[in-house]
């Protein structure tokens, strides 16, 4: 790979690092791992993306915000890809991530293929950290997060929901 290919990808790949998710804005797309790869041949960028979930109604403006940024920064072929295999796991959610979600009152999930279980316990409030939570309903504000409440300080909070 020449110097110049891969000064373009580690400047595509700085600038994802500033396409937030549309529906939890303070979380990049690199830092939920959305971005699976980036690609570049002669003056050509492909960004191969993966949805957190089938039928996501956020990727055509995530493609849309992928595509702003790279023309901002002077990168005007681009090819956004969606990439469905293998699925999009929590478990790709950056550390970075998971303390912008904490940030933002959301509970990110613990590494779902290191847990021998996969039933939702030790679920932590964002807000006090206790430990003493329920879940009040299987579907959040999306698909992908579940609405829970802290026993102990009383507030609710959103939940994203491994897989």
């Amino acid at each position: 790979m020449s110097a110049a290919v891969e000064n373009t990808r580690l400047r595509v790949f700085e600038v994802l690092d500033s396409v937030c998710d549309p529906e939890i804005p303070t979380v990049s797309i690199r830092d939920l791992g959305i971005v699976r790869g980036v690609d570049v041949c002669d003056d050509q960028v492909q960004v191969m993306i993966t949805p957190t979930y089938s039928g996501c109604p956020a990727m055509q403006v995530i493609e849309q915000d992928i595509h702003e940024a790279l023309g901002r920064i002077g990168i005007n072929h681009v090819t956004v890809k969606q990439v469905l295999y293998p699925p999009w796991t929590t478990d790709w959610i950056t550390d970075q991530g998971r303390k912008h979600l904490r940030a933002t009152g959301i509970t990110p999930p613990v590494c779902y293929a290191c847990s021998e279980d996969s039933t939702e316990t030790g679920i932590s409030c964002p807000r006090c950290g206790s430990d003493n939570t329920s879940v009040l309903s299987s579907f959040g504000g999306t698909a992908c997060k579940a609405l829970w409440r802290c026993d102990q300080c009383l507030e609710p909070f959103d939940y994203f929901k491994p897989h």
